[in-house]
């Protein structure tokens, strides 16, 4: 709307200028009357958009004392393009015409040369150009009009789609919610089972307290994928957090669990703001992850900390003491962590170290509050 404001001025500057170039040539200046008439005229164009009527209106008396067209042929055709009483707008074109074929003054018309042959040629041309205007106006109407249907139809049209493609998500995840129930559910059941009664009937301590972190493992999984299944059922009516998110707190009880010789270290303000903080324990989840897979038997050192307004945090492990077992991966760990560390405006770099071990290392833009 500001940029059309500007070319509408101009294009009204321009038409003002046409009109007064128009009374120029057909108007003597010395006459006075006449010229004020084709003065006036041509500066109402002025206000044609926000007086169409009143703008016609003016721009008569030039039509009717001089032979210029430029004034009333615009307002008739502003007037046309905004309004919709076909009427009026047949009764404007129709005094326009009169008032531009009656000779001025009116004292001097001869009723007899109307019936001449070049009086009716002159008096179909007149009626021409006033309905010239007019039928052009209506047509950028109806062109406005359409464009603005055409406008409505499409954006119905993105909507229609939209609900489709909501509709289609609904469905997959509803299915998808079937399928970790039905599949997933059951074999991490089985699994907390049999782990529960491993750690009853279990010979030695190790064996126990092994089969102690598996149920307590398979219980927590449980429950995380009973609140995902209800996630995903709800359809996306309502943004909905997958699970609790954790925070930096709950770092040495993930360190706990993991069953991993860890060594943690913090040293960082306590009001992070709740991405950074899931985004760092979601790093050091992976990071020990992998080191369970790919590493059994290695240590892990997790350092976090603040260096020239970056959050670092690194993951860093041994070398593995055994071997690894041959573990399902889709690879997709360290692209997600990349992803997510990105949106934060970080990286995420990993690489071997030297004594045989391996690093994970996020770094993070933070700036503390003053």
């Amino acid at each position: 709307m500001s940029r059309r404001k500007p070319r509408a001025a101009l294009i009204d500057i321009a038409l003002v200028g046409v009109a007064l170039a128009d009374a120029w040539a057909h108007v003597d200046i010395e006459d006075r009357p006449t010229t004020a008439c084709a003065v006036l005229g041509a500066l109402a164009l002025v206000l044609r958009h926000r007086l169409p009527l009143t703008t016609f209106v003016l721009t008569l008396p030039t039509g009717l004392v001089t032979d210029a067209v430029v004034a009333p042929t615009a307002a008739l055709y502003t007037l046309s393009s905004v309004n919709r009483h076909r009427f009026m707008l047949g009764g404007c074109a129709l005094l326009y015409a009169i008032i531009d074929f009656l000779p001025w003054p009116w004292s001097s018309l001869d009723a007899t040369e109307l019936s001449q042959t070049n009086s009716l040629f002159h008096l179909s041309y007149t009626l021409a150009t006033a309905a010239a205007p007019v039928f052009l106006g209506q047509l950028v109407q109806a062109r406005r009009e359409l464009s603005l249907r055409l406008a409505d139809i499409s954006e119905a049209r993105r909507q229609e789609r939209l609900l489709t493609a909501q509709s289609v998500l609904a469905k997959e995840r509803a299915q998808l919610a079937r399928e970790m129930h039905d599949v997933v559910s059951h074999q991490v059941s089985l699994i907390a089972v049999q782990a529960g009664a491993l750690q009853v009937g279990g010979r030695d301590a190790q064996t126990r307290q092994a089969a102690a972190t598996i149920r307590r493992l398979s219980v927590q999984t449980l429950e995380e994928l009973r609140h995902m299944v209800g996630v995903l059922r709800a359809s996306g009516s309502r943004p909905t957090e997958l699970t609790p998110q954790p925070s930096l707190a709950d770092l040495e009880h993930l360190l706990e669990a993991g069953g991993i010789e860890a060594k943690l270290e913090i040293d960082v303000p306590e009001e992070l703001p709740p991405t950074v903080q899931r985004a760092v324990y979601r790093t050091v989840q992976e990071a020990l992850t992998n080191v369970r897979k790919h590493a059994p038997g290695a240590a892990v050192t997790v350092r976090i900390g603040l260096r020239e307004g970056v959050l670092c945090a690194t993951v860093t492990n041994t070398a593995p003491t055994r071997s690894a077992l041959a573990l399902p991966s889709a690879h997709h760990g360290l692209a997600g962590l990349a992803q997510r560390a990105e949106l934060l405006g970080g990286t995420v770099t990993s690489g071997p170290t030297d004594q045989g071990g391996y690093e994970l290392r996020l770094e993070l833009p933070h700036e503390p509050d003053r």
